[in-house]
């Protein structure tokens, strides 16, 4: 593995040592203009020298994706012909699978593992999904009244503008693009600044085999500049976007600013993760919450970060939870022997810090971690241990507000009551476990909690046939399966007379 692991960075290295830009129409933008240069996380060095796509050339690029919706080069291409094409993706990131997951390492810090057993294949076989759903979305006949007919069909959207976060670049780019091409529409996507390296890659990598017509598909590079022109463009009928709640919140005002264009939006989470006194095997319950929660270095939005824990049990729980956090080995992402990457970048990093010295300042108790990881790193790289601070109550930051890295708050309840209050007490929803050997009170509680998607004996289950998206300030619409569909097309209705009297 080492070896293999040595050849890619090079070759990444090799493909890094040019300036990086965004992709229009049929060809990568002009190298001119305003550059910056994203860390690797786990070493502090420069990665490739990108170039901010202008406002000029988001324009460039949601006019050529505007024009390639408009002469119908892939909406009016055939549903077979579009199906080859969307396995053709799928097919192009697997024969790539390991330089992407390089990239994905070099530029977020998470382990080489996790970007190739996890991000890559599920980045590729969500095309293969979406390709199935091309010919298989209906419309419907309304029983109207006689002498007419009604029928409803789905359209596609037009230019979709797709904004995605830095925690799963790639993966979380194609839950988005997958969908929206089988629909027929366009896409001109955004991502992270500081994690743009595989969205690059694989544009080129269409461009290369000639996979889609041109415009169908366009990258823009950047934060604030590129973000607001995309967002406010009056040629972009749709917004996709992943990543925080305040942010979701502006890119809401630039819809209604420019043309009310429609936003999916998934966004924070602060997800519970009740364990009852009839939890079962103790030693499953805390490797599997341990793993949802600590996995990708904490840098999910979904990941269970609040434990709330029946009294009866909690100290037999931290000392096996504890013991997890012990074993964990920080270090470089490319090594085998490391199990936790690097926050995606210094300032988040810190951010992380600042929070558990809030969380200890208001009477939490750190039992496990609660400091930067200096031992394994040289001294160099973002690395935070995974942290577990007991003694937590709702009224505390680190209860409330989302942390993003690898912080586990524990609270203790004393009855299924309280623990569905503390559950609830949160402005987000995006998801929520539980643990009981008991049916009656795992639906029970199940059908009482405010989350978007509820796990029970097995925090953590996903699938593309099944929604994914939250409640309240966890966002709007959904991710996966045939509802993400619906964000993607509008409904049509369309009446015909059939009598002889206009």
């Amino acid at each position: 593995m080492t070896a293999i692991n040595s050849a890619r960075k090079d070759w990444a290295k090799k493909w890094m040592s040019r300036k990086l830009t965004g992709f229009a129409g049929d060809k990568f933008l002009s190298t001119d203009g305003t550059t910056f240069t994203p860390l690797n996380p786990a070493t502090g060095e420069p990665l490739a020298v990108h170039v901010e796509t202008s406002a000029a050339n988001v324009d460039l690029a949601v006019r050529a994706a505007h024009g390639a919706f408009q002469d119908r080069a892939w909406r009016g291409m055939s549903r077979a012909k579009r199906v080859e094409c969307l396995r053709g993706i799928a097919s192009v990131i697997r024969e790539h699978q390991a330089e992407l997951a390089t990239l994905e390492t070099l530029a977020n810090g998470k382990t080489y593992v996790e970007a190739f057993d996890d991000d890559m294949p599920e980045s590729a076989d969500v095309f293969d999904y979406y390709s199935g759903w091309v010919d298989k979305l209906y419309g419907e006949s309304s029983p109207v009244a006689e002498g007419f007919i009604n029928y409803t069909k789905r359209e596609p959207m037009g230019v979709c503008a797709l904004v995605v976060p830095w925690n799963f670049p790639l993966l979380l780019a194609c839950w988005k693009i997958a969908p929206a091409l089988a629909m027929g529409n366009t896409v001109v996507i955004k991502p992270a600044p500081q994690t743009s390296l595989t969205l690059i890659r694989l544009a080129e990598l269409i461009q290369e085999r000639g996979i889609l017509p041109a415009g169908v598909f366009n990258v823009v590079l950047g934060g604030t500049i590129p973000g607001e022109a995309l967002t406010r463009h009056n040629l972009v009928n749709k917004i996709s976007f992943t990543g925080g709640t305040n942010t979701g919140r502006h890119i809401l005002k630039a819809s209604a600013d420019s043309n009310l264009k429609p936003v999916t939006l998934e966004l924070g989470g602060k997800s519970p993760n009740i364990i009852f006194q009839d939890a079962g095997d103790l030693d499953a319950v805390a490797e599997r919450s341990f793993v949802a929660m600590f996995s990708h270095k904490g840098e999910k939005c979904s990941e269970p970060t609040r434990m709330i824990i029946h009294e009866s049990i909690h100290d037999e729980m931290m000392a096996k939870l504890q013991k997890h956090a012990e074993a964990v080995r920080c270090g470089d992402p490319f090594s085998a022997d490391t199990t936790q990457g690097a926050q995606c970048f210094e300032e988040h990093m810190n951010k992380i810090l600042s929070y558990i010295e809030v969380g200890k300042k208001e009477g939490g108790k750190v039992i496990a971690g609660g400091h930067r990881d200096m031992t394994g790193t040289n001294g160099k790289g973002c690395f935070v241990r995974p942290t577990i601070i007991t003694g937590v109550t709702s009224k505390m930051t680190i209860f409330q507000e989302e942390i993003f890295g690898p912080v586990l708050s524990v609270t203790t309840f004393k009855d299924e009551a309280e623990a569905i209050r503390l559950a609830n007490d949160s402005r987000y929803g995006l998801a929520a476990g539980l643990y009981s050997k008991d049916i009656d009170r795992a639906m029970r509680v199940a059908g009482q909690l405010e989350a978007g998607q509820v796990f029970v004996n097995r925090y953590g289950c996903y699938d593309f046939a099944a929604p994914f998206g939250g409640f309240k300030e966890s966002g709007w619409g959904k991710e996966m399966a045939i509802h993400s569909l619906d964000s993607y097309t509008r409904l049509k209705s369309i009446w015909i007379k059939v009598d002889e009297k206009y």
